[in-house]
């Protein structure tokens, strides 16, 4: 039995398919993204979105959909299904799914009367191509299958509405057309690996509503264009291929070309599987041959904190070191682009963050692990002291280094400085300034790895030692209260009592300032108060202002985001610091955590994790469908389990 798959039961209720999501990317930056029963229940969902770079930096929904329509004997069955206004669903295609199956590739399985039609679905790596291959698997009579297609042409970030100034205009090309309705967008090609008839019926189907829209307090509703209708014959046991691009596909050749794509990919047949497909789906290779880490989708681009945090979970925990370099090469140019006072000609988002140089040297830091201090010296040792040296020489605008050895960031103006960066009415909902916690673990954590990369007897890794002993009795005496947890941060008289999830991070790491009973101390405190089966939370209930369910409005949810809410890439931390504390004997306890990621596998959007998850049970999945930061740190601390039971 295949590890995703779902039954007639589940795919013809509404309530339970319709919260299930599916992503297919192609590496590039486009993708494909709707409902298990392709029922498009947010604006950036589409059958091909893909960025159009000479219009803006968003992604803009090409295809929204494709509705077959299965023919026999003159009686017409849609497998469509759309949403429409006042909860209207048509044509209610969904109730003909016999099943549905993601293991290599997403296959559907309808039945109607006689027929049994297979759907399978695969996004072309590297090109901005769908590919939909159509199986007669069986049919009793002479079966016409017709295809209508929904075309959007808008960034996710808007609507479409019937209008005047849409080009009705499509050009005949290799079994199918070409179109584009507004200038500046690509030509859209949609064909076929059979010879067809399209018939230009152009209409405006209004009134499409997306529901998630609606949660969130957004306008939710649009009218997408369908030109017409292409219409074939098909025979049992025979298939038919699909494609929509930006480019002409060469029809004769769809046919190998998908049986190629599916041949490349990695069956989803168990956890550790699904989430080293989630892995590459956040692999972003542009035309230049530069490399990056997409934050998240749909909506998140690649920024700077989220790529060093979550690369050596996605590459070097997998085994693709290539990738960690490739990667970094990239990064390492924006990083000393910033340093230099340059402007950043990489695309990569919030580099100026003042934790963004310590968490890139963490990074380092894990490749050294995996592939040995000697290497790691060789590649990256360079940058890892030219950027201790330009943080100790108050280079960057917003870190300052004190005489006790500490870090100051100070956030001014209501803007972010933090990775808890939710803002409501203009105001930071969680206004971190000052000496901040896991800042300062970091740089305790970075001075002592730079320190190791150089040679015994050298100056400068001397004068890294002597400034990380300065900091580590500045860190306790600031930051350890007399009730065994750390403060969140400490500005002045100003001193954050709030139990948070950052203090976790100097009991994971390598090299921290506290001794083994103050890490214990605060391991126990995140475990009573933090811990989740979906990581931690931002905030402990027993604090002021816990908000742990991210639902209602966005303005509402802003105030959650980070009040209470459960982020399971603090969790890959949490059980780092397990592990690292009481080894062997938390094995199963670790193990039993990873219970509640794998039971994701087949909600939210299957194969892959969500951004965050509420604070309180049933924790619920919520956010961004599929989140890289998260990925990544379950990932790494599936390795470090592995490592662990064999110590």
């Amino acid at each position: 039995m295949s590890y995703l798959k779902f039954e007639k039961t589940l795919m013809t209720n509404l309530e339970e398919s319709l919260p299930k999501e599916l992503l297919r990317t192609n590496r590039s930056g486009a993708y494909s993204c709707s409902t298990v029963v392709e029922c498009n229940t947010r604006k950036y969902h589409g059958l091909l979105v893909v960025p159009v770079p000479e219009l803006d930096d968003e992604n803009h929904v090409l295809l929204s959909s494709l509705d077959v329509t299965v023919i026999q004997h003159g009686a017409e069955f849609n497998l469509g299904l759309h949403k429409y206004q006042g909860n209207n669903f048509s044509p209610k295609g969904h109730k003909y799914i016999r099943e549905f199956d993601c293991d290599k590739v997403p296959t559907t399985l309808y039945r109607v009367g006689g027929v049994i039609l297979k759907r399978e679905v695969v996004f072309q790596h590297y090109e901005d191509r769908i590919l939909i291959r159509y199986t007669l698997v069986d049919a009793h009579s002479a079966t016409t299958l017709r295809f209508r297609p929904f075309l959007a042409f808008r960034s996710v970030r808007q609507f479409t509405h019937e209008n005047s100034v849409a080009s009705r205009e499509y050009f005949q090309v290799d079994n199918g057309i070409k179109t584009c309705m507004y200038a500046g967008y690509p030509d859209l090609y949609m064909q076929f690996s059979k010879k067809n008839e399209f018939h230009f019926v152009p209409d405006w189907y209004r009134g499409v509503e997306y529901p998630k829209e609606q949660e969130r307090g957004y306008a939710s509703n649009e009218d997408l264009y369908v030109p017409g209708y292409f219409e074939m014959n098909i025979k049992k046991g025979e298939s038919i291929v699909f494609a929509a691009s930006t480019s002409q596909s060469k029809t004769s050749g769809l046919k190998r070309l998908f049986d190629a794509e599916v041949e490349e990919r990695t069956p989803r047949d168990n956890f550790f599987h699904c989430l080293v497909n989630a892995a590459h789906q956040f692999h972003i290779h542009e035309k230049n041959d530069d490399r990056y880490i997409l934050a998240g989708y749909p909506w998140f681009k690649s920024r700077a904190r989220d790529t060093f945090i979550a690369l050596p979970g996605l590459t070097l925990s997998i085994e693709e070191d290539e990738y960690f370099d490739l990667v970094m090469k990239t990064a390492e140019v924006a990083l000393r682009e910033f340093m230099e006072g340059k402007p950043i000609t990489k695309h990569i988002y919030e580099i100026e963050q003042p934790d963004v140089p310590l968490w890139a040297i963490w990074a380092i830091q894990q490749y050294a692990k995996e592939c040995g201090r000697e290497k790691c010296a060789k590649k990256y040792g360079a940058l890892v002291i030219d950027i201790l040296k330009y943080i100790e020489s108050d280079g960057h605008p917003n870190l300052k280094l004190h005489d006790n050895g500490l870090l100051y960031a100070q956030s001014s103006h209501g803007e972010a400085i933090t990775w808890m960066n939710s803002v409501a009415n203009g105001r930071l909902v969680v206004p971190r300034t000052g000496y901040i916690v896991e800042f300062n673990a970091l740089w305790y954590n970075a001075l002592l790895f730079g320190a190791s990369l150089l040679d015994e007897g050298n100056a400068v890794r001397e004068h890294l030692q002597a400034v990380a002993a300065n900091a580590k009795q500045a860190f306790l005496d600031t930051f350890l209260n007399e009730y065994g947890y750390l403060y969140d941060y400490v500005d002045g008289y100003m001193v954050d009592w709030s139990v948070r999830p950052n203090m976790i991070f100097p009991v994971a790491f390598d090299y921290s300032p506290l001794n083994q009973e103050q890490k214990k101390s605060v391991l126990d405190i995140c475990t009573r108060e933090l811990l989740t089966p979906k990581g931690l939370r931002t905030l402990s209930p027993k604090s002021g202002g816990y908000n742990p369910m991210y639902v209602g409005p966005q303005s509402q949810r802003d105030y959650a985001y980070h009040q209470g809410t459960a982020w399971p890439w603090l969790g890959g931390f949490y059980m780092e610091a397990c592990l690292r504390l009481y080894r062997r004997t938390r094995l199963s306890f670790i193990e039993r955590q990873m219970v509640g990621y794998e039971d994701e596998m087949s909600n939210h959007c299957i194969g892959t994790i969500p951004e965050l998850f509420d604070g309180n049970p049933p924790f619920q999945g919520r956010g961004a469908i599929s989140f890289a930061m998260n990925v990544a740190e379950i990932l790494r601390a599936m390795e470090l389990l592995e490592k662990y039971s064999y110590k």
